[in-house]
């Protein structure tokens, strides 16, 4: 059976996809999965083992663009790809009109969430076979009950991420480190500096533990060079690419983040980790909590240093 995944963005999104494709995968292993995502995104979806295939949109590339012949064809020849590939199912568990209009390009039975359960109701008139998943269930959960009333089984034990870190990056020194996702999508989920240099010098004082701070955008960069300028022990770290950011976090002796795509890698990557939530409710987004990873705070708090220090060393025998 050739079933295409719809799953365009953003990467927390993905990563909340990959457990119910790990359990799809072990009721049925003879299922060839391919992916359809958003091209910055796409290197996610290929880091789950169980893909067998990725095919990428730009979609955010061709709304700035819609006037110019080149976004077109480049959208022509994406709609003839997926019309020209044989598959037996198409499942967009996104629930958007911009992973259901590319869903139903494909030219095969589709499967959705129904006018209630969508996060954009209008998403469920593309589909031909609709399923109600409650809104209250957390990220990862709807998406397990949406592939499981989709393929008729029924989700039964913890989540499996299935996926594995790759090559520690070559620019990362020997030793034991910690990495600070101090980025986040809105200034009303970050944490504030000064509790970022706090945590960073008892991590380096107390742990022994380097600290890295990854980026993504300039103004990250320099918010990143800010910190470990006050920092006994920081690397800066250089621009990475996603499966370089898989590296690095799975071979951390600690991850601590704020509400953002890189912390729920973390999680996959089942290292020690405390998610930090200043303006969302961790219960609907949050990371799966494991004996070494847990989720600290809500709307409207903000975490203390000590808080997340309790936690991260409370989850792991660090001894």
């Amino acid at each position: 059976m050739n079933v295409l995944i719809v799953r365009t963005s953003s990467m927390g999104d993905l990563i909340h996809t990959w457990p119910a494709i790990t359990e799809l995968k072990t009721h049925y292993p003879n299922i060839r999965l391919s992916w359809l995502a958003e091209e910055s995104f796409a290197d996610i979806a290929r880091l789950h083992p169980q893909v067998a295939e990725v095919l990428t949109l730009r979609w955010r590339s061709w709304r700035k663009r819609l006037l110019r012949p080149a976004a077109w064809r480049e959208l022509k020849a994406l709609k003839q790809q997926l019309r020209d590939t044989h598959f037996d199912l198409v499942l967009d568990s996104q629930g958007l009109l911009k992973s259901a209009i590319p869903a139903r390009w494909a030219a095969a039975p589709l499967a959705g969430l129904d006018w209630h359960s969508a996060r954009e109701s209008l998403a469920s008139l593309f589909y031909d076979k609709k399923h109600t998943v409650s809104r209250q269930l957390s990220a990862i959960e709807r998406n397990r009950r949406l592939f499981g009333l989709s393929f008729g089984y029924q989700p039964q034990g913890e989540p499996q991420f299935g996926v594995k870190a790759g090559a520690k990056p070559a620019w990362m020194l020997s030793g034991r480190y910690a990495v600070l996702l101090h980025a986040t999508s809105r200034v009303s989920k970050e944490w504030p500096e000064e509790s970022w240099v706090e945590l960073g010098i008892r991590l380096a004082s107390q742990h022994d533990l380097v600290t890295v701070l990854p980026w993504g955008s300039p103004r990250e960069k320099a918010r990143a060079e800010r910190l470990a300028a006050r920092l006994p022990a920081a690397v800066v770290a250089p621009k990475m690419d996603l499966l370089e950011a898989a590296g690095l976090l799975g071979h951390a002796s600690a991850v601590i983040g704020v509400d953002t795509g890189l912390a729920h890698l973390a999680n996959a990557l089942n290292v020690p980790l405390v998610a930090i939530y200043t303006d969302t409710d961790p219960q609907q987004t949050g990371v799966v909590e494991t004996p070494w990873a847990t989720n600290l705070g809500n709307v409207g708090q903000c975490p203390t240093v000590e808080a997340v220090l309790q936690a991260l060393f409370a989850r792991r025998d660090w001894t």
